[in-house]
């Protein structure tokens, strides 16, 4: 075993293949060991997310040194047959890497038995082995921004179908019309470990019966309390997401900044955790149906409430009654990206497997709010609030420069020194390609690699910061994918990822690395 910084929680385990890994994962589920939250694997690779506050990484890597490991357990599942369309975007190119024709990669394909290995990236998402050794192809030197759900791809020794539009830079051979991830189901994933897929070609007559569409969300009873009137990008329900749920596929999701909805919890006396809307960019206006109490947090959108009585101007941070009628509005920010709305006594929603939270990258959670869309009011208890709280400290502005602390590795070694020194000199800069799932960075000078070998896929966490061989960053925020394919060279510090996740499109960002609490052990 290699034991690798990932962050301030998270440490990389590194094993030599992938019955190696599934073992290890199969001995840390049967040892239960005190202080882990998350067991991730990969290819070839565990992850083990822990609590600082109970066990530290060097504690975690002695424990694993004396842990028994024995053999994998045997996986058995069920036999799928996946009918594709192929008509994917790089169905000819992989056939020219591999020196076939398409109709030969088709055949190949569909001659070969998939197994699926272990879940991640997103729910749903199966790697599965094959049994033709020949069909192995390197990942896209750029992930794309958008894949649609369905779309049945390659990369290195693994086939996979994406249960959502989603970015990603596999390989992409075609679709199919069946749903990877469904909560109507029992078991919500089609694929589990041990389940074997054979794929069909639809233009060869192969036909499967595609499961109805789920029920639309029940709205939550009750008399709307607020009734959004605009929404010029969607808004979303947050709270704390998902933890502890990495075994089902799921990453945690939640508020991209953390901070500023404890922040708006406190002053209308909600629990810190309590669901509130986040609003990307402003451009967000409701109507009160009736009294309420409600106040915005985080990006300092410019507020005003019109009613019968006339304008006037609420302050950022602070709780304030709208009478039945008031309509409040929320301007373009001029710094940070993210803005939360809260009412007193809570939203009225409906969990999805235990939070709130929209998940944009799984698609999981209540659906995004629209112009019409009521919001109910939960009432539940509240406490006293502070009248006067502290005014936040100030978030970055498109053309600023902010300097972020970050943790090396669990893969700067994958880099060259003139690489690293320019990840770590170069200012690069926020695009507008960026979203709740992560920041794309561009500057001028691309981050040189040793060579390019293909990373086997493995766990990511929050802040993590994804090298592709573009060699332009992208930084992992709160809806990152489980799992990928390329190497992450450091991990954004705790105390920095909401400022990481307030940065908007134009703002510049320096890295400056701080020591790890634990070191690469090398075996």
């Amino acid at each position: 075993m290699r034991f690798l910084p990932a962050g301030q929680d998270s440490l990389l385990v590194e094993l030599p293949d992938l019955p190696a890994a599934l073992a290890l994962l199969d001995a840390l589920l049967a040892a239960r060991l005190p202080g882990l939250r998350d067991i991730i694997p990969g290819a070839r690779t565990v992850l083990l997310r822990f609590d600082p506050l109970q066990v530290t990484a060097a504690a975690l890597a002695d424990q694993l040194c004396v842990l028994r490991v024995g053999q994998a357990l045997a996986r058995a599942g069920q036999v799928f047959d996946i009918p594709v369309h192929y008509d994917g975007e790089d169905l000819a190119e992989v056939a020219a890497h591999l020196g076939w024709s398409v109709a030969e990669l088709i055949g190949r394909h569909t001659d070969a038995l998939y197994t699926v290995a272990f879940t991640g990236f997103a729910p749903g998402f199966a790697y599965m082995t094959c049994d033709d050794p020949d069909i192995v192809v390197p990942r896209r030197k750029s992930p794309r921004v958008r894949i649609p759900a369905g779309s049945v791809a390659l990369a290195g020794e693994f086939g996979g179908i994406y249960p959502s539009d989603s970015p990603g830079g596999w390989q992409l051979l075609g679709r199919t019309p069946l749903r990877m991830w469904d909560l109507a189901r029992e078991r919500p994933a089609l694929l589990a470990p041990g389940d074997r897929v054979r794929f069909r070609d639809m233009a060869k007559g192969a036909t499967v019966a595609v499961d109805p569409a789920p029920p639309a969300p029940v709205t939550p009873a009750g008399e709307p309390a607020l009734t959004i009137t605009r929404a010029d990008r969607p808004g979303l329900f947050q709270d704390h997401g998902r933890p502890g749920l990495a075994g089902q596929g799921l990453s945690q999701s939640g508020a991209a900044d953390r901070a500023s909805l404890h922040a708006l919890n406190r002053c209308l006396g909600n629990p810190r955790d309590m669901a509130a809307v986040e609003i990307a960019f402003g451009g967000f206006a409701c109507r009160a149906d009736q009294p309420v109490t409600v106040a915005v947090s985080g990006a300092p959108c410019p507020l005003k409430v019109s009613g019968p009585k006339g304008d006037w101007h609420p302050p950022i941070g602070r709780a304030f009654a709208m009478d039945a009628g008031d309509e409040l509005q929320l301007g373009l920010p001029a710094r940070g990206v993210y803005s939360y709305l809260g009412l007193r006594g809570g939203f009225g929603v409906d969990p999805v497997l235990g939070s709130a939270s929209c998940d944009t990258l799984a698609r999981l959670g209540p659906l995004p709010l629209q112009p019409g869309d009521a919001l109910v009011a939960a009432h539940r208890h509240a406490l006293a609030v502070d009248p006067l709280p502290p005014a936040a400290a100030p978030l970055p502005a498109a053309g600023e420069t902010v300097t972020l602390d970050i943790v090396p590795g669990p893969r700067d070694d994958w880099f060259t020194p003139q690489g690293i020194d320019t990840f770590l000199t170069q200012l690069w800069q926020v695009t507008p390609e960026s979203s709740r799932v992560g920041k794309r960075l561009q500057g001028d000078r691309r981050i040189e690699r040793r060579d390019d070998a293909e990373l086997a896929s493995e766990a990511t966490v929050p802040g993590a910061i994804q090298i592709p061989h573009s060699g332009q960053p992208v930084l992992f925020l709160a809806d990152h994918p489980l799992t990928g394919g390329y190497p992450v060279i450091a991990v954004v510090a705790a105390h920095h990822l909401d400022l990481a996740a307030q940065l908007p499109a134009g703002a510049q960002v320096r890295f400056t690395p701080i020591p790890a609490s634990f070191t690469r052990v090398e075996p």
